[in-house]
């Protein structure tokens, strides 16, 4: 709809402005501080904070999404289907044990900083990307593989231009899905000094700083619903290509 399209951009507009140059945004958000607080968080540039959190999620997505994807190719080869519950068991690690636990176990091994953030992250990801690779590659109906199969393609050929092709919108959806998590969980990264947008967050909650906190929020919530839509749309694209239908995007 148009109407959602003009949101969109608009959003897209304000975020960027803000990111750029939040001094502009003083205005608005000094109603909500008291005593004289500062408006606007400029101990770290907001700039610098997202570019850093969206790296952040964008490494530990690209790493979760190699191991997850790999081990679903693996447990659907029938060399690798007895593997199968040893790799939902990996893929659910990150769901076992919450973020905050994760950081506070490798935080004694890794130190400080960004490494503790990733491997939360990374394991926070692997779930939703490996269930819905393995729902992909699984989903296939058998006359297109024997059909690849009778045109003297190998497993390898058979993979990459049949299988792999017809599940990527599968695959894309869980890895979406994984991204959005990890953009909100990534905020507790600076608590452990990664420096992601819950550095604004963090500190408004500790000066009663409601501004801080509504920017790292409004920040972290705008890119989500902005990346989450943008893979929508790529979703989209691919499946029209293989002639499918993406449920529940519409």
């Amino acid at each position: 709809m148009k109407w959602a399209l003009g949101l969109r951009l608009v959003a897209v507009v304000l975020l960027a402005a803000f990111i750029f140059a939040p001094e502009m945004f003083a205005p608005v958000f000094a109603p909500l501080t008291q005593f004289g607080a500062p408006p606007i968080y400029t101990q770290s540039a907001i700039l610098d904070l997202t570019l850093s959190h969206l790296m952040l999620v964008g490494a530990a997505t690209l790493a979760a999404t190699i191991l997850a994807v790999g081990l679903a190719i693996l447990v659907t080869r029938p060399f690798g289907a007895e593997f199968l519950p040893l790799s939902r068991s990996l893929a659910n690690i990150g769901q076992t044990f919450p973020p905050v636990a994760v950081l506070a176990l490798a935080v004694p091994a890794m130190g400080f900083g960004a490494g503790p953030t990733l491997v939360a992250l990374f394991l926070y990801g692997l779930l939703p990307i490996f269930e819905n690779a393995l729902t992909g590659l699984e989903s296939l109906s058998p006359s297109v593989r024997e059909a690849a199969r009778g045109s003297g393609m190998t497993g390898l050929q058979r993979l990459v231009r049949v299988e792999l092709p017809l599940a990527f919108p599968v695959i894309l959806a869980g890895i979406r899905l994984s991204v959005v998590i990890s953009l909100s969980t990534a905020t507790i990264g600076s608590t452990v000094a990664a420096k992601t947008l819950g550095e604004v967050i963090i500190a408004g909650l500790l000066s009663n700083n409601t501004a801080f906190v509504l920017q790292g929020g409004l920040v972290v919530g705008v890119l989500a619903v902005l990346i989450y839509d943008g893979f929508v749309a790529i979703e989209k694209i691919a499946a029209r290509r293989m002639g499918q239908s993406v449920p529940g995007t519409a």
